[in-house]
């Protein structure tokens, strides 16, 4: 990891930006998200062991972090499965959220590879919501580009979701989260929002 240009890209946010996300203009973006009150949403409804189909179509739709694309193409699969394909995708979003991580994260890209949905976007956004402050949201274009600004080594990425990627990854953006200002992170998805937002500029800067 490239510790200098993450200080770097603390510092020019920073300047521009001197409460972190605790600025005016960082808040406005934030409430665009929601992401507390969708957590909120998540946690309510796995604490019920995620019984309710529809429910589950709902976390993907709501989420500012998915694609048109994704969340239409999701809600239609979910009218398309059997009832036993329904049970198997309940109880791999519980397994990844409640059990073995790696198992239920595992299972979910199994079930929807075949439909061409084993998106990272999708695969992470259940554990995402739900462990704020720990999981990350992967979202391919960020992902990138932060993998090739702060040179993180170890990580080849793949369109196809692996757990090993993510687990090495989360650990990244967990690390540098300690190594700057507490105000940049008030939770992941911020703390992601604001490494795409000063690396673009840095690269906009360069040219």
């Amino acid at each position: 990891m490239n510790v200098k240009k993450l200080l770097t890209l603390e510092n020019e946010f920073l300047s521009v930006h001197p409460e972190g996300f605790a600025s005016p203009d960082m808040l406005k973006i934030a409430k665009k998200h929601n992401v507390n009150k969708l957590s909120q949403f998540v946690k309510e409804i796995c604490s019920k062991g995620l019984v309710v189909i529809p429910d589950i179509v709902k976390i993907i739709t709501k989420s500012s972090m998915v694609s048109v694309f994704e969340k239409m193409r999701f809600r239609d699969l979910i009218k398309e499965l059997s009832e036993e394909e329904k049970l198997l995708l309940v109880r791999a979003i519980y397994e990844n959220i409640h059990g073995e991580e790696e198992e239920g994260f595992n299972e979910l890209v199994h079930l929807l590879k075949p439909y061409k949905l084993a998106k990272w976007t999708i695969i992470s956004a259940f554990r995402a919501y739900y462990y704020l402050d720990v999981d990350v949201f992967m979202k391919p274009i960020t992902i990138k580009k932060i993998i090739a600004f702060l040179e993180l080594s170890g990580l080849n990425y793949n369109a196809t979701p692996n757990y090993y990627f993510y687990f090495v990854y989360r650990n990244y953006i967990n690390e540098m989260k300690e190594l700057v200002n507490k105000s940049l992170s008030p939770n992941n998805p911020a703390f992601s929002g604001f490494l795409m937002m000063s690396i673009d500029y840095m690269n906009y800067a360069a040219l």
